[in-house]
């Protein structure tokens, strides 16, 4: 047994410096990493600590977030604000909201907004696009981020002109299979690909990202998000575990694993060295540590 953990430390430790070079590694390789994680998570995350520091020494970026609306379009089954909950409090906020929002972002020293909803249809392009610009023409200084779910290549455009800067839209899993297991019909794997694939094409910096332990989740579908993330190279990777929700079809299945969560980042940070990767509030809520100190 001994001999066999030595083994297994030594191949972990050879494809992690393999992959901190290469920055990248097939399925499989990642697969063995994650499967046997506990050989070598320590040594990734003094490699993956090291690479960022050598990017981004101890800096840490603080994005404004206004969460503009709750009310959306779609039934994701793992989605507390899914349109079929009907005991989620609704709230939509008005564009003179928005921007009273960014002024306060803004006084606070804020140089990124980040808009984010649901796919409500009350924001049309027109009213988005005056939005943005009403916050560039005020304070072009600052950047701006949109999280606003599945849109047309047209409607992409159209923010783009507008002022918009980056995109963030998390993909969820790049596993097609597993993507329908935790959507209705009526949503579609190729749509939200082809709308990251968009983005890419109209010049927006984009975020893409999946859940950590969600429903019917294997390890291998784990690495081919590490081979989907690599081969789209977006600027801002955001990761968290799943996390149940009682209004939810998927109230009784079992939420995410902060420790996989944690592996997975380290893989991301040598995978896509210079990639942004955020502190998820799902990440933070399940954290024991943050628990320990916020009590």
């Amino acid at each position: 047994m001994e001999y066999m953990r030595k083994q297994h430390m030594e191949i972990t430790k050879n494809l992690i410096d393999k992959l901190e070079k290469e920055q990248t590694l097939n399925k499989e390789e990642y697969l063995y990493l994650i499967q046997n994680r506990e050989n070598c998570k320590d040594y990734l995350f003094e490699r993956a600590s090291q690479t960022r520091d050598k990017i981004y020494g101890k800096e840490i970026y603080i994005r404004g977030l206004i969460e503009f609306s709750n009310i959306c379009k779609n039934d994701c089954l793992y989605c507390g604000i899914r349109k079929s909950n009907f005991n989620c409090d609704r709230y939509r906020l008005s564009k003179e909201e928005i921007l009273e929002c960014s002024d306060y972002g803004y006084n606070l020293g804020f140089r990124t907004f980040v808009l984010q909803g649901g796919e409500d249809s009350f924001y049309t392009d027109e009213l988005l696009c005056d939005i943005v610009r009403s916050i560039k023409e005020k304070y072009p200084d600052c950047a701006i981020t949109l999280s606003l779910g599945e849109r047309s290549y047209e409607s992409y455009k159209l923010l783009k002109e507008a002022g918009s800067d980056r995109y963030l839209l998390r993909h969820e899993t790049a596993n097609k299979e597993h993507y329908q297991k935790l959507h209705p019909k009526e949503m579609s794997f190729d749509n939200r690909i082809q709308c990251l694939k968009n983005l890419k094409e109209l010049g927006y910096q984009i975020g893409a990202g999946f859940m950590v332990g969600s429903p019917f989740q294997t390890e291998e579908n784990l690495a081919e998000e590490l081979v989907f993330l690599k081969n789209l190279d977006p600027q801002m990777v955001g990761i968290g575990p799943f996390i149940s929700h009682k209004d939810t079809p998927f109230k009784d299945k079992e939420s995410g694993s902060v420790e996989i969560t944690l592996f997975l980042l380290g893989l991301i940070r040598l995978t896509l060295p210079k990639v942004l990767l955020p502190a998820t509030t799902a990440l933070g809520t399940l954290d024991p540590l943050r628990k320990r100190k916020r009590n």
